[in-house]
């Protein structure tokens, strides 16, 4: 048993998760090329291993002529009687090579194919390792930064979070231990090429089903996802339980669970709301903490106008649109938002509204149908120009 060869390969394989197989079938074609390289050829040259021991022997196969022309492949008559008396003109002979008498060019060829054949294993793995976390969250270690880009050690891997995928105003610590979006995996010659985000909304997604576990079963769904990174994210959820309440479950007992993320977000403001097939009722809950006095959706154009109290108008579009702008993202509508007074004024409301007082209109709306004019409108265009 060759004893120190077995303890290297199950080693390797321990450490680097690289199977004792493929390490044998690379010492197999170094050797096959140390010979090659040794004798100028080495098409008549077979490899005997036992996988199990790791002992193994390399054979030439000489065929027997009168007149030999090729003392790599022939053998004359006379040599071949030494070894057996029996052998004759055409038979094989079988000699046993000592791979001690490689040179030396022969035997570093060979380690080089050795060690290049492990390091291609090593990336292979390390490769499908991460090839699995693709569009998944893994944690990460802040090593440094490279401009404006920063290093991140992910374990086996270094990964790339480009100053794109940066969240403006996220300064990290090296040895800082934070959590990132796998967006992309590519196998390179110098291993793979991780890249990872803090921006993304399926980052906020991933880290509701790692902390909710009714998300992570399936019992809530999380339906849509609205991210301006670093100030405010907005998701509607469903569930499929009637006894779960799906906005209760992802903000937990005193908000424990959506705190444990916005900590982790570093103080991004996150908006939970239900999400409803009805498309009026979508806008008026994405729109929310703005209360909505009517909203008139129009599912095939996909654009909805919404009334609001006058005091409630600037809540509903929010500081600069935000708002509005994430409401018109999460739910896919082109939305129009106007005060009482403006949608009297246009006459979308009765002059004598302020009279029947609000509610009463509303059920209304809701039947007449769809709106033509549109004062200020948010497009999900427009966040992502």
């Amino acid at each position: 048993m060759n004893t120190e060869l077995l303890e290297a390969l199950n080693i390797l394989e321990k450490e680097k998760d690289i199977s004792k197989e493929t390490l044998l079938d690379a010492i197999e074609n170094s050797l096959i090329n140390a010979c090659k390289n040794h004798f100028g050829k080495a098409d008549n040259i077979r490899v005997i291993m036992n996988r199990e021991t790791c002992d193994y022997q390399l054979i030439q196969e000489k065929t027997v002529v009168e007149e030999v022309e090729d003392k790599v492949e022939e053998i004359s008559l006379e040599d071949a009687h030494k070894i057996d008396s029996k052998f004759e003109i055409g038979d094989i002979v079988q000699i046993p090579v000592e791979s001690k008498s490689f040179g030396r060019i022969a035997t570093q060829n060979a380690k080089n194919l050795i060690l290049q054949k492990i390091r291609e294993e090593e990336r292979k793995v390390v490769f499908d390792q991460y090839f699995e976390k693709e569009k998944d969250i893994v944690t990460g270690v802040v090593q440094r930064y490279l401009g404006k880009n920063i290093s991140i050690n992910l374990g086996k891997a270094d990964a790339i979070l480009t100053e794109n995928e940066q969240v403006k105003g996220e300064v990290f610590k090296p040895t800082e231990r934070i959590k990132l979006y796998v967006v992309e995996v590519k196998n390179t010659t110098k291993g793979p090429k991780i890249l990872v985000s803090r921006t993304h909304p399926e980052l906020v997604k991933r880290l509701f089903e790692a902390e909710v576990t009714e998300v992570k079963d399936g019992i809530v769904e999380i339906k849509s996802i609205a991210r301006e990174a670093g100030s405010r994210t907005k998701i509607a959820v469903w569930s499929n339980d009637p006894d779960v309440d799906p906005v209760g479950a992802c903000v937990g007992m005193n908000g424990a669970r959506v705190n444990a993320i916005v900590s982790e977000l570093r103080g991004e403001k996150i908006d939970i709301i239900n999400w409803s097939d009805n498309p009026a009722l979508l806008i008026e809950n994405a729109l929310s903490p703005a209360k909505v006095i009517s909203v008139m959706a129009d599912p095939d154009e996909k654009t909805a106008s919404v009334i609001v109290p006058d005091y409630q108008l600037s809540l509903a579009i929010g500081k600069e649109g935000q708002n509005a702008r994430l409401a018109a993202r999460l739910t896919g509508y082109k939305i129009d938002i106007k005060s009482e007074t403006q949608a009297i004024e246009s006459g979308e409301l009765p002059e004598n509204y302020m009279e029947l007082g609000e509610g009463i209109y509303e059920e209304e709306v809701y039947e007449e149908g769809y709106g033509d004019e549109f004062d200020e409108t948010y497009e999900e265009e427009e966040f992502e120009k």
